[in-house]
C-alpha cells in the first residue's frame, strides 16, 4: 500500500545526519487518501539520502517494510493537485444544486405561509359576510312584519267593503219594495185614513231603512290615511334605496378603476421581475466566473508553491549529494579560441574566487554547527530547569531555532553558489587540460546526475506561472469590481421589487375590500328592492280597492239621498191627499 510519509532523522553529527525514519502521514485507499492516525514511525535505510522533513511516497507491506524504490512526493502532489480541480468543480456544482434546493424549499414554505394567511383572510371575510347576511335577514323579517301588517289592514278594508256591499244590497231591496208600494198606491182610487196611516208607517219604515254611510266613510277615510302613511314610509325607503343604489354604483366604479390600476401594477411588477431575474442570472454567471478564476488562481498558487518547494529540494539535493551536479552554461567555443595564457589566468582567478566562496561556506557551516550546539545546550537546560526557569529558556530556544532556520536557509543558497562555481571551474579546467594536451578521465563526472536543466526548466515554469498568476489576480480584481456593481444593481432591483410588491399587495387588499363592499351594497340594494316592490304593489292594489269602495259609497250616498227625497215627496203627497175635500 502506498503511503505519504515525512523523512525524519535523529540528530547527530555536524550536518544533522543520522538514522532515517519515516513518519506516516496518509495512505492511499482506492482513488482517495486517508490520514494515518497517531505518529507512527517506520525505519527506512533507503531514506538516508533524503533530507529531514522531505515528503516522499513509499510502498509498505503489511509488516511495515519498504518495498520498491522511495520516490519524492513533489511530482505526485503536483499531479494530485492538478486532478483536484475537476473534483472541486464537481463539488461546487453539487453545492450549487443543494443551495437551489434550499431556495426552492424556502420559496415553497413562503408560498404555504402566504396561502395560510389568505385562507385566514377569507375566513374573516366569510364571517363578516355571515354577520351582514344576518343583518339583512333581520331587515327582511322587519319588512315581512310590515307586509303582514299591510295584509291585515287590507283584510280589514275588504271586510268593511263587504259590509258596505251588504248595506247597499239592503238599501236596494228597500228601494224596490218602495217602488212596489208606490205602484200599488198609484193604482188605487183613493185612500182612507187607515190606508194612509199604513202608508205613512211604511214610508217611515222605508226612510229608516236607508243605510247610513257616515260610519263606513269614516272607516274608509281611516283606510286612506293608513295607506297614505304606509306610502310615506315606503317613499322614505325608496329614497334610501336610491341613495344605496348611487353608493353601490360609485363603489363599483371605484372597484373597476382599482382593478385596472391593479392590472397595470402587475404588468409593471412582471417587467421588474424579468429585469431582476436577468440581473441575478448575469450576477450568477459573473460569480461563477469569479469562483472559477479564484479556484484557478488558488490552484496555480499551490502549484507555484510546490514548484518552489521542489526547486528548493532539488537545490538542497544538489548541494548535499556528491552524485548530483548543476551544470552551468559556459561558452566552450570562446574558451577554445581564447589565448592559452589568458585561459590559464582565468582559471587561476576562478580558483581563487572558489577558494573564497569555500571559506565563506565553511564559516557558515561552522556558524550553523555552533547554532545547533547552542540549541542543544538550551534543550539540555530546559530538561534540567525548574518550572519557573523553563518559560524563559523555551523563549530562548525559540529564538535560537529561528536563527538556525534563517542561517540554514541562507546556507542553502551559498552551497548552491559554491556548486555552481565548482562546475564552472571544472568546465574551464577541462578545456584548459584538453588544450594543454593533458588526458583526464571524465567517467565520475559523467555519472553524476545533472540537475541544471531541471532547475532551469523549473525556474522558467515558475516565472511563467507567476506571470499567469498575476494576470489571473488582476482579472479577479476587475471581476470583483464588476460583481460589486452588479450586486448593487441586483440589490436596488430587489428593493424596487419589494416596494412594488408591497404596494401591489396593499392595492390588491384595497381592491378586494372595495369589491366586497360593492358586492355587499349591491346585495343590500337587490334585497331592498325585492322587498319594496311587492310591498309597493300590494299597497297600490289596496289603494285601488279603497278608491273603488269610495266610488261605490258615493253612488250609494247619492241613491240614498234620492230615496229619502222621494219618500219625503210621497209623505207630502199622502198628507195633501188626506187634507183634500175629495178624501174627506
Amino acid at each position: 500500500m502506498l503511503y505519504l510519509a515525512e523523512v525524519q532523522k535523529q540528530k547527530g553529527g555536524v550536518f544533522g545526519g543520522g538514522k532515517a525514519e519515516l513518519k506516516l502521514l496518509a495512505c492511499q485507499r482506492g482513488e482517495s487518501w486517508s490520514a494515518v492516525p497517531g505518529d507512527e514511525l517506520v525505519p527506512a535505510e533507503g531514506a538516508n539520502s533524503f533530507e529531514s522533513g522531505v515528503l516522499i511516497i513509499v510502498n509498505l507491506n503489511a509488516n511495515r517494510q519498504v518495498q520498491g524504490e522511495i520516490e519524492p512526493a513533489t511530482s505526485r502532489l503536483v499531479r494530485e493537485l492538478q486532478s483536484l480541480s475537476p473534483k472541486l468543480e464537481k463539488l461546487k456544482t453539487q453545492e450549487e444544486e443543494i443551495e437551489q434546493w434550499k431556495q426552492s424549499l424556502t420559496f415553497q414554505s413562503q408560498e404555504l405561509n402566504s396561502r395560510e394567511m389568505d385562507l385566514q383572510s377569507w375566513d374573516e371575510q366569510l364571517q363578516t359576510k355571515e354577520e351582514e347576511l344576518e343583518q339583512l335577514d333581520q331587515q327582511r323579517q322587519e319588512l315581512e312584519g310590515e307586509k303582514e301588517e299591510a295584509a291585515k289592514r287590507q283584510e280589514e278594508f275588504e271586510r268593511k267593503s263587504q259590509e258596505l256591499q251588504g248595506a247597499w244590497q239592503h238599501l236596494e231591496g228597500e228601494r224596490q219594495r218602495f217602488e212596489e208600494q208606490q205602484a200599488e198606491f198609484q193604482g188605487s182610487v183613493g185612500l182612507d185614513e187607515s190606508q194612509a196611516s199604513e202608508i205613512q208607517q211604511l214610508l217611515e219604515r222605508l226612510s229608516g231603512a236607508v243605510a247610513p254611510t257616515d260610519e263606513v266613510r269614516e272607516q274608509l277615510n281611516l283606510g286612506f290615511e293608513l295607506v297614505n302613511h304606509q306610502q310615506s314610509l315606503l317613499d322614505h325607503h325608496w329614497q334610501q334605496l336610491e341613495q344605496q343604489t348611487a353608493e353601490a354604483e360609485q363603489t363599483q366604479a371605484e372597484a373597476d378603476l382599482q382593478g385596472e390600476e391593479l392590472q397595470k401594477r402587475k404588468q409593471e411588477l412582471e417587467q421588474t421581475q424579468v429585469s431582476f431575474e436577468q440581473a441575478k442570472a448575469e450576477l450568477k454567471v459573473q460569480q461563477n466566473s469569479l469562483a472559477m478564476k479564484q479556484d484557478s488562481a488558488h490552484l496555480l498558487s499551490l502549484q507555484l508553491r510546490k514548484y518552489q518547494e521542489l526547486h528548493q529540494e532539488l537545490t538542497r539535493l544538489a548541494t548535499t549529494s556528491a552524485d548530483v551536479k548543476i551544470s552551468q552554461k559556459v561558452d566552450i567555443e570562446a574558451l577554445e579560441k581564447m589565448p592559452l595564457g589568458e585561459l590559464e589566468e582565468m582559471v587561476k582567478n576562478l580558483e581563487q574566487e572558489l577558494e573564497k566562496v569555500k571559506r565563506f561556506v565553511n564559516d557558515q557551516e561552522e556558524e550553523l554547527t555552533l547554532q545547533r550546539q547552542a540549541i542543544e545546550e538550551v534543550q539540555v537546560k530546559i530538561n534540567n530547569a525548574s518550572e519557573y526557569d523553563r518559560i524563559a529558556l523555551e523563549s530562548e530556544l525559540v529564538d535560537e531555532q529561528d536563527g538556525y532556520q534563517l542561517l540554514d536557509e541562507s546556507l542553502v543558497g551559498s552551497r548552491r553558489n559554491l556548486r555552481e562555481r565548482e562546475e564552472i571551474l571544472n568546465q574551464h579546467q577541462r578545456v584548459l587540460r584538453r588544450r594543454q594536451g593533458i588526458a583526464e578521465s571524465n567517467g565520475s563526472d559523467n555519472q553524476k546526475i545533472d540537475l541544471g536543466p531541471v532547475l532551469s526548466q523549473l525556474e522558467i515554469q515558475r516565472q511563467q506561472q507567476e506571470e499567469t498568476l498575476k494576470k489571473l489576480e488582476s482579472e479577479v480584481e476587475q471581476m470583483r469590481g464588476s460583481i460589486n456593481q452588479a450586486e448593487g444593481l441586483v440589490e436596488q432591483l430587489a428593493k424596487d421589487q419589494d416596494t412594488k410588491l408591497a404596494e401591489l399587495q396593499q392595492l390588491e387588499e384595497n381592491w378586494q375590500s372595495i369589491k366586497v363592499l360593492a358586492a355587499e351594497l349591491w346585495g343590500k340594494v337587490n334585497v331592498y328592492r325585492e322587498t319594496l316592490e311587492p310591498t309597493q304593489e300590494n299597497l297600490h292594489q289596496i289603494r285601488q280597492k279603497l278608491e273603488t269602495i269610495a266610488n261605490t259609497l258615493n253612488q250609494i250616498q247619492e241613491t240614498g239621498d234620492y230615496q229619502l227625497q222621494a219618500i219625503a215627496q210621497m209623505q207630502q203627497t199622502i198628507s195633501d191627499l188626506l187634507q183634500s175635500p175629495e178624501m174627506a
